[in-house]
C-alpha cells in the first residue's frame, strides 16, 4: 500500500485532529496519506443537534464513504460515533485520549462559581446544560451551534481568531460557553479557557476526548501495512475506558442528545467507571460508580452494562426519558 485516503469532516477541528493522526500513521507505515473531507448531514442541517438525529448525523456519510471505498480510514470524534456496529467496519485504532474534561470559556476570566446570578451560558449539549443547572440553578442556558470559533465569538473579551466568521447578531452576547477541552487543545485555543470543569461538577460525554479510527474490517489484518500502522497507534487503556463508557450508553439506548455523562479510567489492575444521569432541568440526578478487574474488552463491556442496569434500577429511564431497552 503506497497511498492511504483518510476521511474526515471538513471543520477546522476535524481537519486539525485528522492531520495530527494522519502524520503519525504515515510515518509508522511509510506510506503517503491524503486527507479527504466529507460533508456530513450534521454539517448541513441547522437547529439543535438533539432534533437532528443525535450522534449519527456526523458519522453516516463518513461510514458510507468508507464502505464504498472512497476512503480507507475514517477519523471520528468518538463521542459523535453511534454505539451500533456497522457490518464490514471496525474501530481499527483508538489513540491515546486527550483531556476528557469540559471547559468553561467565560468573560473577564470568570469561573463557574464567579459568574453573576442569571448569567447566560451557551451550549448545544443537553448533558452539559443539565449538569450546569445542577451546579448553578440560576444560570440561563442558551442553545448554540456552530464551530469552535463561532461559539467562542459569543463571549466578549475572549482571544479571537481573525480568520473566523462569526454569525451576524450572535457576537459577544453571552457570559460564557462550555466546550470540550480536547477540541480547544487540538486547535490551540486553550487560551480561552477560564476553568476546566472537574468531574465532580460535570462528567463528560462517553468517549469525549478520544478519536476513533474506523476502517474496513479486512484492513485490520496485521499482515498489512495499514493494519500494522493502526495497531501501532491504538492505546489499550483508552480503548478499555471508552468501551466501558459506550457499553453503558448502548445499554441505556442513549445518544449524545441525552443528559448522560460517563468517564472510565484504568488505575493499576482495576478499571473504574463513573456515570451520571440528570433530568433536563438539572433538578434531579443519579450518580454511580463501579469497578472491575476484568481488563479485557469483555470485562469493560460488562462493567458498562452492569452500571447501566444499576442506573435503570434506580429510575434513570424516567429521570432522563431514556429509551431503556425492553
Amino acid at each position: 500500500m503506497t497511498s492511504v485516503k483518510i476521511g474526515t469532516r471538513g471543520s477546522k477541528l476535524a481537519l486539525s485532529q485528522t492531520g495530527q493522526i494522519t502524520e503519525k500513521l504515515s510515518v509508522i507505515g511509510g506510506f503517503t496519506a491524503e486527507i479527504v473531507p466529507v460533508k456530513t448531514e450534521g454539517d448541513i442541517l441547522t437547529g439543535p443537534l438533539s432534533q437532528m438525529g443525535g450522534t449519527g448525523v456526523f458519522a453516516a456519510a463518513l461510514r458510507d464513504t468508507l464502505l464504498n471505498g472512497g476512503v480507507d480510514v475514517a477519523v471520528h470524534s468518538l463521542k459523535d460515533l453511534p454505539t451500533t456496529a456497522v457490518p464490514g467496519l471496525t474501530l481499527g485504532a483508538i489513540p491515546v485520549r486527550a483531556d476528557a474534561r469540559d471547559a468553561l470559556c467565560a468573560r473577564d476570566g470568570l469561573t463557574l462559581n464567579e459568574l453573576p446570578e442569571g448569567a447566560t451560558v451557551g451550549t448545544g449539549s443537553p448533558r452539559r446544560a443539565a449538569q450546569l443547572l445542577a451546579a448553578r440553578p440560576d444560570l440561563t442556558i442558551v442553545d448554540i451551534r456552530g464551530n469552535v470559533d463561532t461559539r467562542l465569538a459569543r463571549v466578549p473579551g475572549l482571544p479571537g481568531n481573525p480568520e473566523a466568521a462569526p454569525v451576524p447578531g450572535k457576537v459577544a452576547d453571552l457570559d460564557a460557553v462550555v466546550l470540550a477541552a480536547s477540541g480547544l487543545g487540538r486547535i490551540d485555543r486553550l487560551d480561552t479557557v477560564t476553568e476546566f470543569l472537574s468531574s465532580e461538577i460535570m462528567l463528560p460525554a462517553p468517549g469525549q476526548g478520544a478519536l476513533a479510527l474506523e476502517c474496513r474490517t479486512a484492513d485490520t489484518d496485521l499482515t498489512t501495512v495499514l493494519g500494522q500502522s493502526l495497531s501501532a497507534v491504538d492505546d489499550q487503556d483508552t480503548r478499555l475506558a471508552v468501551t466501558a463508557e459506550r457499553a453503558l450508553l448502548a445499554r441505556l439506548e442513549a445518544g449524545c442528545s441525552a443528559p448522560v455523562g460517563a468517564l472510565a479510567h484504568r488505575k493499576g489492575s482495576m478499571l473504574y467507571l463513573e456515570t451520571v444521569v440528570c433530568s433536563l432541568d438539572g433538578k434531579r440526578s443519579l450518580r454511580l460508580k463501579k469497578a472491575t478487574d476484568g481488563l479485557t474488552s469483555v470485562g469493560a463491556t460488562l462493567l458498562g452494562i452492569e452500571l447501566a442496569e444499576e442506573l435503570l434500577a434506580g429510575g434513570a429511564a424516567d429521570l432522563a426519558e431514556l429509551a431503556g431497552p425492553a
